[in-house]
């Protein structure tokens, strides 16, 4: 059985058998629950179906958090990618558009699948939605590819954490989007050195990212970070893809994400208590929300 701790293991596993990550931990999770590969093919594509019904139920200009704080950003972003060319091409603008509206969902009560957190949840449909449904590529690869981001997940969770209360947001919208690169390089084709790398070039880009959420809601800065984890995980995995390795190795920089997280105060890490959360705007949403004013 795999354990799950290291991502070197993962990709020597998958060349020594001339297969994708995938394939060996689609393989080693059914014997470890005890199931068929098809039983856990349908169970992750019953998360793919959920990640597709955020998407398609948060493009509302009406929708709004139960806070009040935020939503309706998803459809702005929508109509200014089908009103012109954004400096970032139409294909990540309505990718960024379904990470917005994902996170959006997720604040006003939606369903959504914790890809790896609810407050990360919009970085992975908004990437492989946007291959599914604007890539043409093969439900099937892009479901597979789900098992890849999830191993990337748990070596993250087992050498690391992937909560933003133990190592800021950088376990969350960094893991996030490193397991999206992985997914992604190896939808486009990528070898299992490539997934590597995107994972790391993807989370080294995000460390140090703070857990600052106004009123502790994970709505803002929440939401746009996740829009820009869609980025990330996209360029880091054109990167990989281009042949450039990272040369600090995924394993060593999930280690890294561990130290700074450790070293992060507790005011950065979900608390509410320092970053964005503690300005003057800040504090003045936190009174707006629940009615008290911090002295």
């Amino acid at each position: 059985m795999i354990e799950y701790r290291s991502i070197a293991e993962l990709v020597e596993l998958a060349e020594k058998d001339n297969c994708r990550i995938s394939e060996i931990v689609l393989a080693d999770q059914a014997e470890y629950m005890e199931k068929s590969v098809w039983e856990l093919q349908d169970m992750m594509g019953e998360r793919l179906g959920v990640m597709e019904e955020s998407v398609d139920k948060s493009n509302r200009s009406d929708l709004r958090s139960t806070s009040g704080l935020t939503g309706g950003d998803s459809y702005k972003m929508l109509q200014y990618y089908e009103g012109k060319e954004g400096l970032l091409g139409s294909f990540v603008d309505k990718a960024v558009a379904r990470a917005i509206g994902v996170a959006e969902y997720n604040a006003s009560m939606g369903k959504i699948v914790a890809a790896p957190t609810a407050g990360s949840c919009g970085i992975m449909p908004g990437c492989l939605i946007s291959m599914l449904r604007d890539r043409g590529c093969k439900r099937e690869n892009v479901l597979m590819s789900m098992f890849t981001a999830a191993a990337v997940g748990m070596v993250i969770n087992n050498r690391a954490s992937l909560a933003g209360a133990t190592g800021g947001c950088q376990a969350e919208c960094g893991s996030a989007a490193a397991m999206t690169a992985a997914a992604l390089v190896e939808l486009m084709g990528g070898t299992p050195a490539q997934c590597a790398d995107a994972a790391a070039i993807a989370l080294k880009n995000q460390l140090g990212l703070v857990c600052d959420p106004v009123a502790g809601l994970v709505e803002i800065p929440c939401i746009k970070r996740n829009a820009q984890g869609v980025v990330t995980a996209f360029c880091a995995a054109d990167v990989a893809m281009a042949g450039i390795r990272s040369y600090i190795p995924a394993d060593e920089v999930i280690a890294a994400m561990k130290s700074v997280g450790n070293a992060l105060p507790e005011a950065l890490k979900e608390t509410a208590g320092g970053g964005l959360a503690a300005t003057t705007t800040g504090l003045r949403l936190k009174a707006q929300v629940f009615g008290t004013k911090d002295k």
